[in-house]
């Protein structure tokens, strides 16, 4: 047993333009930080595979889907919303992205793994049901979630998100499903602006005001996640893993450091290993300060691989 680690070379085409903060330099940070820490060696290392049209509509209306067809150009980009282009290669790279996590789903549940970390880009956490936007075609946490519940044996799921930005999309898509409890915390006030207030019983939203330090970000997460946690008893955890609510990040203004991301992947293997037999799958969002970036992504999954 062991911490799957799932990616593609193909994330790196979806290019959205020179400058972009969501470029192909993060997952290749990513990836030179594990082989100079020499992490990587202790991770089972999968290549992922295109999701399926028909796992692709358990969250997406087929007509959005086609209209992303559609829009996709054969050169040059193509804009989703302002913040998200589409060169001729990012629906690949988008659907390489989902199927990463529902294979890591799959892994999971088959007991091949303890856990997995996606990564991949294009994130997926702004995507709502019908609305591609914040850098996201796809929501491929929600993705993951469908794959988990289409396996009777998972009837309870809980989606952690500690990115900077408010996880709107996976709101969006499981407002009113009661099965999945949505714990989300985020810079607040802050893009995008969308379901921060919303009011369900599977919805814990978690606003954080600009300069917030690790020691608060702590504090809030036990005071609004745990209880919500215990209630809930998922039986697997997704995660919507952003670190762009490091200090260091330059597209945010909370001050966590790579330790803060440490202790909230403790905090989410041990819930997981109260309630979910362990299950654990994790999902790359933000984190644009590359060195930062590939920093804190060793120390969230130095978290997962502790549950081994």
């Amino acid at each position: 047993m062991t911490t799957a680690y799932i990616t593609h070379d193909d994330c790196l085409l979806h290019k959205m333009g020179p400058c972009h903060p969501e470029c192909p330099e993060r997952l290749v940070a990513i990836n030179k930080g594990l082989t100079a820490t020499g992490l990587g060696d202790r991770l089972w290392k999968l290549t992922a595979a295109p999701i399926t049209a028909q796992q692709l509509e358990t969250v997406h209306p087929r007509d959005h889907i086609d209209w992303l067809d559609s829009l996709q150009p054969v050169q040059g980009l193509a804009y989703a919303d302002p913040d998200t282009a589409l060169n001729c290669s990012s629906l690949h790279a988008a659907h390489l992205a989902a199927g990463a996590v529902t294979l890591a789903t799959e892994v999971v549940l088959r007991g091949e793994a303890t856990n997995a970390f996606c990564a991949v880009r294009p994130p997926g956490h702004h995507a709502e049901q019908a609305i591609a936007m914040g850098f996201c075609i796809y929501n491929n946490v929600a993705l993951g979630v469908e794959q988990a519940l289409s396996h009777g044996e998972v009837e309870r799921v809980a989606v952690l998100d500690f990115d900077v930005h408010h996880g709107n999309g996976t709101v969006d898509i499981f407002q009113n499903r009661p099965e999945i409890l949505v714990c989300s915390s985020f810079q607040h006030p802050f893009y995008p602006y969308r379901y921060y207030d919303i009011q369900r019983p599977n919805i814990v939203n978690t606003p954080l005001p600009a300069g917030t330090t690790g020691a608060a970000f702590r504090q809030a997460v036990e005071r609004d996640w745990l209880p919500a946690l215990r209630q809930h008893q998922p039986q697997m955890i997704f995660v919507s893993a952003g670190f762009d609510a490091h200090k260091d990040d330059p597209l945010g203004q909370l001050l966590l450091e790579e330790s803060d991301y440490r202790w909230v992947t403790d905090l989410i293997v041990d819930a997981a290993q109260r309630t979910a037999g362990q299950r654990v799958v994790s999902t790359l969002e933000g984190g644009y300060n590359l060195p930062a970036l590939s920093r804190s992504v060793n120390a969230h999954l130095e978290g997962l691989l502790s549950a081994q």
